[in-house]
This record gives structure tokens, sequence and C-alpha cells, in this order.
């Protein structure tokens, strides 16, 4: 068990710690300055990341993740001398192996990787998907790590997995954990214990050995390198979302959030997990919360399929689509009668999205004219999705929801955030756009000492309240 990180300057000072935020797109190093009255986020850097094609399939270039995140550290330290701690968070699900010698056994496989859809069979051959869910009360989805497990053949030889935040701690401290958020998203940890569900993993074929020792937010990792100045790494809601969820300024106790990205990630807040049937077969999840909370939630497709639109008439046109104007042009156009499912397994993989979209459709891919209909079909398509899965979790949780808190990059797509009010029926209250690196910042705070031993999360969430001023969108009707 990690020692608690001291406080080491007087209540009230301001303090100042480094947030490493690592999304499926892109990545950044922020500086958190929080005090009384004070809550400032500083972007020191901004990087891209990405699926990068091998031989053998999609990965994740990590080792120019590190130099990426290497250099951000530094910067930040060289602006703000003052920093007292590092915290990580990134996506889930995807890990590394380390073999004997602690080095990387090859390079982390990216979770869209075709190799999964074996996984899935191999596990629910051995353990059937109804009991899996009752164990780990995950959704299905076929890149979780557990069905990623079942397909890689250098498992065997490895000493320890890591996913990718601990993967990065690891190389900035030098110790192995897996942090308790992420880790909740393997499959392999117990959904009502919280522990590592030793007997699932032996079940199938799992070495113990590399599952690595769990450790809570709020708890020291280990310390950095002289490089570093030293400074300790301090386990956050580890998982991008967790500490997104940190920093939703919960208006309301009926209140549903979305934090929106590259996926939406749509639910609620619960003290305990719910793997009911009806939850199954609605396919909602129970990951891990800070301060052991459960985020009862469902997994959309977010913005991706707009992106991944954009990216594909970019190479089209041989020069980048301004996404602000087609937005603005899309707010123009009239509602659309149709709308796709934005979870439709044809659209999970990179590709032609604008293809597979006319496809579900049953129309022609637009010219450039149509480009702003286009768009406002899948934008629309992404809010029917949000506003289906939030009264899925209201009915599930037995919860009448009455505002839903959208945070992340979403909260700055003023048609999205209209339309999901419009669709859902109730108000959508947007911001803050940086919820993910203010969680971490604020996680990182609180082991320091800045508000005091008793802070609670209700606390951090109203100095986000006050510091973010969410924007309101009413429903149409």
């Amino acid at each position: 068990m990690s020692a608690p990180v001291p406080d080491r300057t007087e209540p009230g000072a301001v303090r100042a710690v480094a947030a490493v935020d690592l999304g499926a797109t892109s990545g950044r190093v922020m500086i958190g300055r929080v005090g009384d009255g004070v809550l400032e986020l500083e972007q020191v850097a901004r990087f891209p990341n990405g699926p990068v094609k091998r031989e053998d399939g999609w990965h994740w270039d990590i080792d120019q993740l590190w130099v990426h995140v290497r250099a951000g550290l530094a910067e930040a330290l060289r602006r703000e001398p003052s920093i007292e701690s590092v915290g990580i968070d990134a996506w889930a699900v995807d890990y590394g192996l380390l073999g004997e010698d602690g080095d990387l056994l090859a390079e982390p496989f990216h979770y869209r990787d075709e190799r999964t859809a074996r996984g899935v069979d191999a596990v629910h051959a051995v353990v059937p998907f109804e009991e899996l869910y009752h164990r780990n009360g995950l959704q299905f989805l076929p890149f979780n790590t557990v069905y990623q497990y079942a397909v890689d053949a250098q498992l065997a030889e490895a000493q320890t997995s890591l996913l990718i935040p601990d993967l990065l701690a690891e190389r900035l401290t030098g110790r192995r954990v897996a942090e308790r958020t992420n880790a909740s998203t393997t499959g392999l940890l117990d959904v009502r214990t919280g522990e590592w569900d030793q007997a699932l993993a032996e079940a199938l074929g799992i070495p113990s050995r590399v599952l690595p020792p769990l450790i809570d937010p709020g708890q020291a990792i280990g310390n950095t390198s002289a490089e570093f100045a030293g400074v300790p790494v301090i386990a956050v809601g580890s998982h991008d979302t967790a500490s997104a969820v940190v920093a939703v300024p919960m208006s309301t106790p009926n209140a549903a959030y979305i934090s929106c990205g590259t996926w939406g990630l749509v639910g609620l807040e619960l003290r305990a997990p719910i793997t009911t049937d009806a939850a199954r077969a609605a396919n909602f999840t129970n990951e891990g919360g800070v301060d052991g909370r459960v985020r009862f939630l469902h997994n959309v497709t977010g913005l991706w399929l707009l992106s991944e639109t954009v990216r594909a008439w970019s190479d089209r046109d041989g020069a980048d689509v301004d996404l602000p104007a087609l937005l603005r042009a899309a707010s123009a156009e009239p509602s659309p009668r149709r709308v796709f499912d934005a979870d439709d397994a044809s659209l999970a993989a990179p590709g032609d999205m604008p293809a597979r979209i006319a496809a579900l459709l049953g129309t022609p891919q637009p010219e450039v004219a149509g480009r702003a209909a286009f768009a406002r079909i899948i934008v629309e398509s992404i809010a029917d999705a949000f506003a289906r899965a939030v009264r899925t979790a209201g009915d599930l949780a037995g919860r009448e929801v009455d505002v839903i808190h959208l945070v992340g990059g979403g909260a700055l797509n003023v048609l999205l955030c209209q339309a999901t009010a419009d669709r859902a029926g109730v108000p959508v209250l947007a911001g803050p756009v940086e919820a993910t690196a203010a969680g971490n910042v604020l996680v990182q705070a609180r082991a320091l000492g800045a508000f005091g031993a008793d802070a609670s999360l209700e606390d951090l969430r109203a100095r986000v309240a006050i510091a973010f001023p969410p924007r309101r969108f009413e429903p149409h009707s």
C-alpha cells in the first residue's frame, strides 16, 4: 500500500500540479493551480495521438507518446518549478506487456484492431457472457482487455501487464501498479469487491502474475527521477472518464452525465453496481469511480464519427475541411427526418466513414454541396443515441433524470448540445470542456492536502461549478 502524500505547504496556499491527459486522438500536459477561490488550468503541450498500422495490425506508438509526455512535463516544470506532483489519465482497456527485463514485448495493440473479435468467442466458450456480466458488471465491448488477453500470444511470456496510464507511470517511477478505476475496465475486476477476480483469470488461462497490485486514486505511486525534480506521481482516476466525472458539477441528485469526445460515455453516478438482467440486456456497464463510486454508463460512439468523416473528406479534397464552418452550416440545415444508429457495428473501425454512414441511411454519399446536411445527420444521430442512453439509465436505476451535464470537447459543439437537449427533453448544462484535466488536478490537489482532510467529491465539484460555469441549453418542443 502506498503512503499518503505529505502536505508540505500552509492551508490556503495555491498548489501547482501537472496533469497528463491522453485521449484516443490527442494528448496534452496541463499545469493545474488550486487554492482558495482558485482552479486554473494552463495547457503547456498538446500533441497528436492515434492508431498506427503495422504488419500485424493496429497499434499505439507508445515510444512517440512517451517522447511527447516527457517533453510536456519538462515544459511544465520549466514554467512552474513549484509543481508538487504529476497525475496521468488515459483511455481504457489497452495495455503493454513487460518481459523479465522490464522492456515492452511489443507495441500495445489498439482497441480497434480486428484481432479482438476472436477473443470474444474464446472467452465466452469458457465463461458465458451472462456469468461474466454478473462477475465484472461490464457491458459487452469486443475490445475489453479480457478479450484482448485471450488472443495475445505473448501473454504467457509476460511478467506483468500495465494499462496505458500505469505503463507511463512505471516509466516515470519504476513502480508497477494498476489504478483501480481503469482496472475496472479490464473485465477481470470483481464488480462488488473491487479486487482482481483471480478465479476468473485462472479459468481463462490468464497468469495471475500479470495482474499488478491495485491502488486507489489519491495514493502516491512513487517519485520521478531527477529529470522531473523527483516529484511524486499520484494516482488519479486514471481512466479518463473517471477523472472527467470528478469534474462534473452535478446540479441535482438525478443528474446524468455525458463525457463527450471520441466516445460519449453516458450515464449516472451510483453508490452500488446494477447487474440485473435488464442492465445486461441494455448493455450498461459498471465501472469504478473515484471514492468508490460506480460509473453506471453506456459507451456511445461519439464525435469520432464526425472526425472520421471530416478526415475522409479532407483526404478526398487534398485539403483540410474547416470543421467550425461545417458545423455552422449544419446548424442552418433543417433537423433531419431520419437518423442512423451511432452504435452500429459497421462504424467501429477506421476507414471510409461517409460511405458507411450513407449505406446505413440508404443514400448516396453527399457531394461537397451536401456535406452540411450530412454533418447535421451525424450530429443528430449522436444526440439521439445520447438521449436514448440517458432514458435507459434512468429507467434501470429508478431515477427520473432532470438534467444532463455534458463535459469534454463535445461541450463546445453547440449543435450537439442543443440536439441532445431536444431529443432528451431535459436541459443540457455544457462544460467544463477540460473536465478530465480538471478532475485529474483536483484529485492530486486533495491528496496534497489542498482542501483539508475531509474534502468530499461534492466539495471538489462545487469548486468546478464556480470556476467553470456551464452553458445551459433548454429543450425545444
